[in-house]
């Protein structure tokens, strides 16, 4: 049979921004509520999160998140707000989506890329309106992001363009994640009686009433491949939201440590482990973010590099790896692939699955070996190891997407 286990330094292994200092980082609004009801707080990219809550193993926390639901504070990320009528054309010259041509209370997933072609963010973009964005991008990567956004506005607003910019700080603005099958349900309970989660897909987003706060922006989103959505509340609100979510008993507080091997599971991608800036959308396997019609007006940052790339290959690629044989030990984050004797890659995450019951990877190998079934070797501890490349997500994938016509 195989056995799962996590300690606190293994869960810490997986988070390529934590560390165990405890007393360090920045506090969110739920911080003392987190302390109160057990969470094991860890500094994650300057923040003090909890990984782990007393009540609940990491396993045990990851597949209630599977089976039922759970509740993540992601307050630390960056939210932002972009105003006016030229506000989408001016995060369009920083990343690759297709923000014109979205349609109103929708959002997608894209990425800030520089003039290699490289990858210097991913970040969420909702389009509450022609004349207002909303964006959530990563707590590590804050300053940098806030300095993109900054220079594209400032560089608008010199050539007489209609845009500004509010970056919301978590002393202000709370985001929580609800995520796994049973959060619509939960979350009806708690809704105005007008609104409805029937029409609001995956990437959509709207305003409402939401256990009593008003005010309240609800994605349908989320870093597990659950569906689930991220909740962005005031701050003096985040403590009465989270005990509202609790009070049914059905959903449970979660932490980084079941956060990260969920979002492996489902094949997405950390920042700093998985991409990084000397990485394209194309090695990452993520070209689909490069949207049709930016792909014809050639204005992004990077974009003769991506657009070749797209034409002409590249020499490596990002791919999902499973460990074959017998208990064979997890292989974290630069852990060199080999084939026939020479390396031809490298592991950026990897975890044991309490899903899947194997362990799980992701890297990037030789352009030549990514076709799934094709058998490398992982070298842990100086000793090799047989694994395959596989399809990603690991499991499938349960988000609330719109019929299709």
């Amino acid at each position: 049979m195989f056995r799962l286990s996590y300690r606190l330094p293994t869960a810490l292994g997986c988070l390529r921004h934590a560390s165990s200092a405890a007393g360090e980082g920045q506090r969110t609004a739920l911080y003392d509520f987190h302390v109160q009801k057990g969470g094991k707080i860890v500094n994650f990219g300057g923040y003090a999160l909890p990984v782990q809550y007393s009540d609940q193993s990491i396993i045990a926390s990851h597949l209630h998140t599977r089976q039922v639901g759970s509740i993540f504070d992601v307050s630390h990320m960056l939210q932002t707000r972009i105003f006016g009528k030229d506000a989408a054309a001016c995060l369009e010259s920083v990343c690759t989506a297709d923000i014109l041509g979205t349609p109103e209370g929708s959002g997608s997933l894209t990425v800030f890329t520089n003039e290699a072609g490289g990858i210097l963010d991913d970040l969420i973009v909702n389009k509450v309106s022609e004349k207002e964005l909303y964006v959530v991008s990563n707590a590590a990567m804050k300053e940098q992001d806030m300095g993109i956004i900054k220079a594209a506005v400032d560089n608008f607003k010199s050539q007489g363009k209609d845009v500004t910019i509010e970056f919301l700080t978590p002393t202000d603005q709370s985001l929580v994640a609800v995520q796994g099958p049973q959060v619509a349900k939960e979350l009806s309970k708690l809704l105005a009686k007008e609104a409805s989660l029937d029409q609001l897909y995956f990437m959509s987003s709207f305003i409402t009433t939401l256990a009593g706060i008003p005010n309240v922006r609800i994605t349908r989103c989320g870093y597990t491949g659950e569906d689930g959505v991220e909740i962005s509340v005031e701050s003096s609100q985040a403590q009465k939201l989270t005990e509202s979510l609790l009070e049914s008993g059905v959903l449970k507080l979660a932490g980084l440590g079941a956060r990260d091997s969920l979002r492996l599971e489902a094949g997405l991608c950390l920042y700093g482990s998985d991409i990084d800036s000397k990485t394209t959308p194309v090695e990452a396997a993520l070209a689909w973010l490069v949207t049709k019609r930016r792909r014809t007006t050639r204005d992004f940052p990077g974009a003769d590099v991506i657009l070749r790339q797209l034409k002409e290959g590249v020499s490596r690629r990002r791919v999902g790896l499973q460990m074959l044989g017998t208990k064979p030990p997890p292989a974290r984050s630069g852990v060199a692939i080999f084939s026939q004797g020479k390396q031809v890659g490298q592991v950026t995450s990897g975890c044991p699955s309490p899903s899947a019951g194997r362990n799980i990877a992701m890297g990037y190998v030789a352009e030549n070996l990514k076709a799934p079934g094709t058998k490398v070797e992982f070298k842990v501890r100086d000793k090799l190891y047989e694994a395959e490349v596989t399809k990603m997500p690991f499991v499938k994938a349960n988000y609330y997407n719109r019929p299709k016509k």
